[in-house]
């Protein structure tokens, strides 16, 4: 099992993000948000009959806000709870502006072994264009106070799209980057979500042609392959060894726990919302009761979920898993989508897999569409 602890923190804001958060404030509601999940956990982890788990992952918000005394409270509380694999992979999240030197030994010492920087762009009028609160120095400083830490396992995240940005721009940024030798990259096409001020200002932004934001995303990962880091997720590069094991199991469906506000679980059929409020998480973690929204999955949602993963790997989808799943051909039912996008160099079809290639990837979403449309209503009987 993956467990996820949602942190529901920020100093600020960023323009373009819908995620869950809450001002950070004096250090009273990271206590209560602190003791409350630890009493969760408890509470859960006795219900789940103390699994297995083998990777645990700090998002947020900013995780990094929270004291390294906390967070370790809070990993000592999971390693009593949980049976952890003893090379679990332990991420943390982390913004620029609240890394130094004394933070991230502190980290260390908690027992985080992998950290997502999210430095999102390394030109300061880019940054302040986004709302970020840190500048280009500041996320380089970050990044060598983890490896003075002794943090061998870290990622640097990236938004590429920004409004302002050239392409000559976003690859000057990633070479900078690579110079810097993080283990991993994750990077993201800016998204316009509802509700962000970004959004709010879409006619006035000054964004990038879809033709030369598609060329930053085919073009940087060209780059990003060519130093070393080999992609495998729509938005991910590793060196060798150094994929994101937690990531990697919501893509493979993995069964995962998740804390905090907002966190989501799926367990079997089940998928769980916590509420995305810390006073009514707060309020029914001390009742002791279940606040979480709970669906049970239907088949073809299970099957469409199924189908979105697989198809945002690298690997791809594997054929002879969809058929155990469902009793259909995957290639049979879907030859006329596959020809095509294999004529337009979009995806491939080998060893048993189905998979889109970078190409494809850019149209991810409309490909996938279509292969739901072919899902059987309900598992067929093979012969």
């Amino acid at each position: 099992m993956l467990l996820y602890v949602h942190v529901p923190f920020c100093r600020r804001k960023c323009r373009y993000c819908a995620f869950y958060s809450e001002p950070v404030g004096s250090g009273d509601a990271l206590r209560l948000w602190a003791d409350a999940l630890c009493s969760d956990m408890r509470r859960r982890a006795a219900e789940l009959n103390h699994p297995a788990v083998s990777t645990v992952f700090f998002g947020g918000g900013t995780p990094s806000l929270v004291p390294p005394s906390l967070l370790g409270r809070i990993l000592d509380t999971a390693a009593e709870c949980f049976s952890l694999d003893a090379d679990a992979e332990i991420s943390m999240e982390a913004n620029p502006d609240s890394v130094d030197d004394s933070r991230a030994s502190g980290f260390r010492a908690a027992g985080v072994n992998r950290v997502s920087l999210g430095v999102q762009a390394l030109d300061d009028t880019l940054l302040a264009a986004v709302g970020r609160v840190h500048d280009e120095k500041q996320a380089v400083a970050a990044f060598r106070s983890l490896r003075r830490a002794k943090f061998d396992n870290i990622g640097l995240d990236f938004i590429w799209a920004l409004p302002g940005e050239s392409l000559e721009s976003w690859k000057n940024q990633l070479a900078r980057a690579v110079a810097l030798g993080p283990e991993h990259f994750s990077c993201y096409g800016l998204t316009l979500e509802e509700g962000t001020p970004l959004f709010r200002q879409r006619r006035t932004l000054a964004l990038p042609g879809e033709n030369e934001a598609a060329a930053m995303y085919e073009e940087g990962g060209v780059m990003l392959e060519s130093a070393g880091y080999a992609q495998y997720e729509i938005s991910n590069y590793a060196r060798p060894g150094r994929r994101c094991r937690h990531n990697l199991g919501y893509w493979l469906g993995k069964e995962y726990l998740g804390l905090g506000p907002a966190a989501v679980s799926c367990m079997g059929n089940r998928r769980i919302s916590q509420p995305a409020d810390l006073g009514t998480w707060l309020s029914s973690v001390r009742q002791g009761r279940e606040a979480g929204i709970v669906e049970e999955l239907s088949f073809v949602e299970r099957v469409e979920e199924f189908i979105m993963l697989r198809l945002r790997m690298t690997d791809g989808l594997d054929l002879a898993e969809y058929r155990r799943m469902t009793g259909r051909d995957f290639a049979a039912d879907n030859r006329g989508l596959i020809e095509e996008l294999a004529w337009r160099g979009m995806a491939r079809m080998e060893e048993g897999r189905f998979a889109l290639t970078r190409r494809g990837m850019l149209v991810s979403n409309a490909v996938i569409e279509q292969c739901f449309e072919r899902i059987p209503q309900q598992p067929e009987t093979t012969a």
